[in-house]
């Protein structure tokens, strides 16, 4: 009696045990596809991102290029004359003038410490340490710079 009971709960016992592995399996196999869904969904927004940066990068490149046309524009405009000689004349003496009415202020700024040290008033060493400073050398050089190799570049095509 114990040998067909024994046999009946093993017997059972058997039968159920794949059943438990097929409901640990399932179980596994819906965490994993869970999981994998939680990564595509990652993956998606990752991918809406990209996209997204893309796109801003564009827009942001062609506007760019737009102001880019727009300051080309406006330099070839500036170059073309009215057939008006008075305003032509005017126009072209704007940068002329300011160029030298701050180039006199500029000089001006330089020699009256200059005048100042002839009168003996103030140390000439701290004056001369003012007059030219690398502020001084640096605007000096900008200038040069301009001026010379602007003529380079003017001459050689782009």
């Amino acid at each position: 009696m114990i040998e067909t009971l024994l046999g009946g709960i093993m017997g059972g016992a058997f039968r159920l045990t794949p059943e438990i592995f097929k409901w640990i399996d399932r179980k596994g196999e819906r965490a994993h596809e869970i999981v994998m869904k939680d990564k595509l969904l990652e993956l998606e927004k990752l991918k809406l991102t990209a996209a997204s940066d893309i796109i801003n990068h564009k827009s942001e490149t062609e506007i760019q290029a737009e102001s880019i046309k727009a300051l080309q524009a406006a330099v070839k405009a500036q170059n073309q004359t009215t057939g008006a000689k008075w305003a032509d004349a005017l126009s072209s003496s704007v940068r002329p003038i300011i160029t030298y009415w701050f180039m006199m202020l500029y000089c001006l700024s330089k020699v009256v410490p200059l005048i100042t040290i002839d009168s003996g008033v103030i140390n000439w060493t701290a004056i001369l340490s003012t007059i030219w400073s690398d502020a001084d050398q640096a605007l000096w050089a900008g200038v040069l710079n301009f001026w010379f190799l602007g003529r380079i570049f003017e001459k050689r095509p782009l």
